[in-house]
């Protein structure tokens, strides 16, 4: 949370998924990018020690120059071949067709404008390429989406931005994305903050 504000802390999100329980979703998300991988949002590098073998470049997306600089030690600490990108996810300065996977780890909640963000991710994907995400968003149940709608106005507030109640998977669908695999459910903690959706698309 906090994709667009250049603080010299981690964002919230960050802070608050660095939570022993949520390493699982790293493991799984960041360690099952192939070739050459664009990270949306990489903030402090919390995902980079989860990167294995079949990722042969990371190309680390950031536009806080300060959350920038610690994912350069971060990397630094990794061994990985990083290159870093001070730029934001509407405006993505690579060529078409030109990255194999896309990460996104609690950034769509953040990002002001999530349809062109979508729309760039999709444009540098190659063909056959997959964009791997595990988000926070609606819930199913409506009793914790009144809740929701409720909070976000004050939470986007304290928190940069961070949207409780955006529709994941509607959002990615919408945006020229397919669902190759989506698993969705609570995650621990209050109930309105932790409905999570964790899978893998394709452009459609």
């Amino acid at each position: 949370m906090g994709f667009y504000r250049d603080i010299a802390l981690p964002r919230l999100c960050d802070l608050a998924m660095r939570n022993r329980r949520f390493v699982p979703c790293r493991e799984r998300v960041a360690g099952a990018a192939e070739g050459r991988v664009l990270e949306i949002g990489v903030g402090s590098g919390l995902n980079l020690p989860f990167y294995g073998p079949a990722a042969r470049e990371i190309l680390a997306l950031e536009p806080a120059p300060r959350l920038l600089a610690m994912t350069r030690r971060a990397a630094g600490a990794s061994g990985l071949p990083v290159s870093f990108i001070e730029a934001s996810a509407e405006a993505i300065p690579l060529d078409d067709r030109s990255v194999d996977t896309v990460v996104t780890t609690w950034t769509l909640c953040t990002v002001p404008q999530v349809a062109a963000a979508l729309g760039e991710m999709r444009r540098v994907l190659r063909p056959g390429g997959r964009l791997l995400f595990v988000e926070h968003g609606l819930a199913p149940d409506e009793s914790v989406r009144r809740w929701q709608r409720r909070l976000t106005p004050a939470w986007r507030r304290i928190s940069g931005g961070c949207h409780l109640d955006r529709p994941i998977q509607a959002m990615i669908e919408a945006n020229g994305f397919r669902m190759d695999r989506l698993q969705t459910g609570y995650v621990g903690g209050p109930k309105p903050m932790t409905f999570f959706y964790e899978g893998s698309a394709r452009p459609a």
